[in-house]
């Protein structure tokens, strides 16, 4: 039934939304006591909180400026004891508490699934309990700043961090990041949000300088980040690595004071990203602290600043300003404050390790061969050493699971984190899972080595699973979208040779499927965590429906990017890279939207084992913008969906936005209405020359689907010409 039509005369006040922050002291408590802190300080306590190190060892010996106190971790500042305020103890954190190289013997935190696949779930309620799982191990270990927060968007389905992140969409991915960091926050840990901007592709990131149009950037990277600080209010921003239009993200005054600080009043502190600083000039274009300095020619922020400051160089102004934004976000969530720590229930956090790896799978494929049903048939695990455990993304997200890695297989490469270039399986094996489910199986397993000994044990089956991973990592891009070690090639023999044969992916990106017409059915789990072994287990079997929705578009090939070739690709490492996103805004389903290609899986796609229709889809205008509509279960079993609402057209054409979406579970014949907010962010465009956000006057087509190209009904707005907003 096609949804009512709609003509809202728009002369209305648009309101954008501003959800609670969580903050132990009210915000102008925070400010007024960073204020009087920070006048009873000296320079030399002042100069103190602007630079960091990393507490730990290089070349053997610890660095002599870290106090004996300080454990092995990312990041230390030290306090101000005689004033109360408390040593910034830093911590890694996107997917968990790190422990890099191992420094704290025996040390081992929950292993969260990846980022993608806590987009995946479209479950922000779940974000927050994953950001508040970390903040409370995190400070049971003493630590009270988590790196983490990271929703830059994933641009480049090549780039090696994308498993950090949660999608390609600013909406998804701020909605999912704010919620992580608000859990972090209101466990009293500071969090960050990162990499600000367009830290996108990681091949010589150090050198690498990021073009784009900046009202292009403001609709879209910069967008994620201006909403999730909106949402969580995180005490410090993190500053990416690479240079934006040929200046350094970290000493950028355009990002920094104009557009952070400026345009958007963000009131807590910008640090560096480790490594990252180059000049004691960065202060003055926005920079608040330096960190992991000794990754830096120099550490820029202790004696260059202060010869600079001597110099009347550096006003003492800014030098307060940086002091009082630490100092407000420390009393803000309540650094200084004595808490106990936190009692750690290992069980409840498998709990939730395991939840986001369910409800974060993708079933992309399905003809009929899912679920599995028990009972005598014969069973082929093949591949992606399913029987040791589950692959884990590398750098420094990488999280040390209970128990240790099942494995490590050194790769190698070049660069500062080649040593850590590692393939890293979390031991939960879905091969020891599915044989616990499935007990009258026969359930044989194959290492995948030679093509010919995995088809000649899957032609003896019923059914063939093939695991197939990719192995991604901080500092390093994939040159290309395909399965290393000859797995494409293994998926065709194994399908030959049985007609049932399924796929489970475990890979931190989209891949190439040139086999997909010759399977089954195709399961997306990314690096799905330390349960992750179980909860595919109980998808391919059925005992959890799945639900998952792809945060990012899968390509066919890589023809269908915006930039077919990797940038960079082949050059040496440190060499300057140069990547232009001439797409702009248009970044994932957009861009597909734009060029009218179609991809191989769209964003917001994922199968269930069940069925679900959606009726009487309406948009309204008053005080704000929502769109209602009911979805109803009209399937066999009990499942959740995500229905998704997108701008389809504006005023001046085509354009795709995901505007919102809700994620529903219901029962068998069970209906729900639903009303979802919208941002009117997301139906303008930024004028850059007023500084605002634009609406043009005319008709705005919006579209309920299944995913961004299953469109299934839609409805009109009708809007008077407004700018708005910063």
């Amino acid at each position: 039934m096609p949804a009512k039509r709609l003509p809202i005369a728009c002369a209305l006040v648009l309101s954008l939304p501003s959800p609670p922050v969580h903050a132990v002291v009210p915000e102008a408590a925070a400010d007024a006591r960073a204020r009087a802190t920070e006048q009873q300080m000296t320079d030399a306590e002042r100069f103190s909180l602007v630079w960091g190190l990393m507490p730990m060892g290089f070349d053997g010996k610890r660095d002599p400026r870290v106090p004996p106190d300080a454990v092995p971790s990312a990041g230390y500042v030290p306090g101000v004891p005689r004033l109360g305020v408390p040593a910034l103890r830093e911590t890694d954190g996107s997917l968990g508490v790190t422990n890099p190289s191992g420094f704290r013997p025996g040390d081992t935190a929950t292993a969260l699934p990846a980022g993608l696949a806590l987009g995946a779930t479209f479950h922000p309620a779940l974000a927050h309990e994953a950001g508040a799982l970390v903040g409370r191990e995190a400070r049971a270990r003493g630590f009270n700043v988590l790196l983490g927060g990271g929703v830059n968007l994933a641009r480049d389905p090549r780039n090696g961090r994308n498993f950090e992140y949660y999608s390609e969409d600013p909406l998804l991915s701020a909605a999912m990041g704010s919620e992580a960091i608000r859990g972090t926050q209101a466990e009293g840990v500071i969090s960050t949000i990162k990499h600000y901007s367009l830290n996108d592709n990681e091949s010589n990131r150090h050198q690498l300088d990021a073009i784009i149009d900046p009202a292009a950037h403001r609709e879209s990277d910069l967008l994620a980040f201006q909403l999730a600080i909106e949402r969580s209010g995180p005490g410090a921003v993190m500053a990416a690595y690479n240079q934006v239009n040929g200046v350094y993200a970290c000493g950028n005054a355009y990002l920094l004071n104009g557009v952070l600080k400026g345009a958007w009043g963000y009131p807590g502190w910008v640090m560096s990203d480790w490594g990252a600083v180059h000049d004691w000039t960065y202060a003055l274009a926005g920079l608040d602290q330096e960190s992991g300095a000794q990754l830096d020619a120099k550490i820029w922020f202790d004696q260059p600043l202060r010869a600079a400051y001597a110099a009347g160089r550096l006003p003492k102004s800014r030098l307060s300003d940086m002091v009082r934004r630490i100092l407000r976000s420390i009393y803000a969530i309540g650094l200084d404050q004595p808490r106990p720590a936190p009692a750690i229930a290992p069980e409840r956090h498998h709990a939730t390790a395991l939840e986001v790896a369910r409800q974060g799978i993708v079933l992309l494929k399905n003809q009929g061969a899912l679920p599995l049903a028990n009972g005598k048939q014969r069973i082929a695990v093949i591949g992606g050493q399913a029987h040791l455990g589950v692959l884990s993304g590398g750098g420094s997200s990488l999280v040390t699971p209970p128990g240790g890695f099942a494995a490590v297989v050194p790769i190698g490469g070049e660069g500062n984190m080649a040593a850590l270039r590692n393939q890293y399986f979390v031991p939960s094996s879905p091969l020891t899972e599915l044989r616990k489910l499935l007990p009258d199986a026969s359930i044989r397993y194959d290492a995948g080595a030679f093509p010919a000994e995995a088809a000649a044990l899957a032609r003896r089956s019923d059914v063939a699973i093939v695991f197939a991973i990719r192995h991604e990592s901080e500092e390093f891009d994939s040159p290309d979208m395909s399965l290393p070690f000859g797995q494409a090639a293994l998926i065709e023999a194994v399908a030959r040779a049985n007609p049932n044969t399924l796929v489970v992916l475990e890979t931190g990106n989209p891949v190439e499927m040139p086999w997909r017409g010759q399977v089954k059915a195709i399961l997306e789990a990314w690096f799905p965590g330390e349960a992750g072994g179980q909860a595919i287990a109980e998808v391919l079997t059925g005992r959890v429906n799945p639900s998952g929705r792809l945060p990012m578009t899968f390509p066919v090939d890589q023809a269908q990017l915006p930039r077919p070739r990797l940038p960079g690709l082949g050059t040496p490492y440190g060499a300057p890279v140069t990547v232009r996103y001439q797409e702009g805004a248009e970044v994932g389903y957009r861009w597909y939207t734009l060029t009218g290609a179609t991809p191989l899986f769209p964003f917001g796609h994922g199968l269930s084992y069940t069925s679900f229709a959606y009726r009487d889809f309406t948009v309204s205008a008053g005080e704000a913008l929502s769109a209602s509509f009911t979805v109803q279960n009209v399937g066999p079993r009990a499942g959740a969906d995500v229905p998704q609402v997108y701008l389809t057209a504006a005023p001046e054409g085509k354009r795709a936005r995901l505007l919102g979406f809700e994620r529903v579970e219901l029962r068998p014949g069970e209906a729900r209405r639903v009303t979802v907010p919208l941002d009117p962010r997301l139906l303008a465009r930024f004028d850059s020359k007023a500084g605002r956000w634009r609406l043009a006057k005319g008709t705005y087509r919006l579209a309920l689907g299944k995913n961004a190209t299953e469109l299934v009904q839609a409805a009109h707005l009708t809007m008077d010409s407004r700018l708005f907003g910063h």
